[in-house]
């Protein structure tokens, strides 16, 4: 039996209410690093910080949250990976543009002698690419999420 039009809008609603509230929830506000799991301890993923960058502009449009906050929490973000390192040490960031899978929620550096990520680094930048395009306004936060974003890609 199909389901209604307005069953499928209630459904569709509450699954992205509970994923904006499920990123808010394990992000760390600071650096907008995301746990990759709900465990206790457990490190960031870059590729859940991209996706995290993707629903921002979500919680914003179904009213989950406001847009300041999605933009303070996509700028703390994209600062936070604009000013990491990228270098050979053990606990940097990253690499040539290129980001280690996973970081220490807090510090941001690199966790469990794990790789670099080609595809969780292809999913931070289309975050970032998508909070750009976004967060198009004029107003200096929104200007520089844009700028900090081309940056990331370049």
């Amino acid at each position: 039996m199909r389901r209604s039009l307005q069953a499928d809008e209630k459904m569709l609603e509450h699954l992205q209410r509970e994923t904006v509230l499920d990123f808010l929830n394990e992000v760390n506000p600071d650096n907008g690093l995301v746990a990759d799991k709900t465990k206790p301890g457990w490190p960031a993923s870059i590729g859940a910080v991209g996706l995290a960058l993707t629903t921002y502009p979500v919680g914003v449009e179904r009213g989950f949250m406001r847009r300041e906050e999605a933009v303070e929490r996509t700028l703390a973000t994209l600062r936070f990976f604009s000013n990491s390192v990228q270098s050979t040490a053990k606990d940097a960031t990253g690499y040539r543009g290129f980001y280690y899978h996973f970081l220490d929620r807090i510090t941001g550096k690199r966790a469990w002698k794990c790789e670099i990520s080609t595809i969780d680094s292809a999913m931070l930048l289309a975050g970032a690419l998508a909070a750009a395009l976004y967060f198009d306004g004029k107003c200096a936060a929104e200007v520089e999420i844009g700028n900090l974003a081309e940056v990331l890609y370049q």
